[in-house]
């Protein structure tokens, strides 16, 4: 299997608010940038956004190594807490209604696609992957 590193990021100014992601895609040395956003969203939705679009962008079974600043998103998944929300009725262990179904709804059939392996990074630090996805989302969150 091929091995694919992607990078991810979702940013808002306000939250709710305008929002952008960005996404980055490595493999055998190639790499390729996704970008988007949309006038009205908040921060989680931005950074889920990201993950399911560069999922999107791979054609066969992959391992991924998943790298991302969002805790709501690398928790979610490498301690599978979204699999429990799922079960419950996408219901919470604090019995509140869990966000984002709408979007954990697309993003689990693409994980399931592929090993992921799941890495959280600090935001705003020294992982440039990182900052460039952090740069892309900002400016998509401009155009609104």
């Amino acid at each position: 299997m091929k091995t694919v590193t992607i990078y991810t990021d979702g940013a808002c100014s306000g939250n709710p608010g305008p929002g952008g992601w960005g996404a980055i895609l490595e493999w055998n040395g190639i790499e390729k940038e996704l970008s988007g956003g949309e006038a009205q969203t908040t921060n989680n939705r931005m950074e889920l956004t990201a993950v399911i679009r560069a999922l999107r962008m791979l054609k066969e079974t992959c391992i991924v190594e998943l790298y991302s600043d969002s805790k709501y998103v690398i928790d979610a998944l490498s301690k599978g807490w979204v699999y429990g929300w799922k079960k419950k009725g996408w219901i919470k262990s604090d019995k509140k209604p869990a966000l984002n179904t709408d979007l954990w709804e697309q993003l689990l059939p693409l994980i399931a696609q592929h090993e992921v392996h799941y890495h959280w990074v600090k935001g705003h630090a020294q992982n440039a992957k990182n900052n460039r996805c952090d740069e892309m989302a900002v400016a998509e969150s401009k155009k609104f």
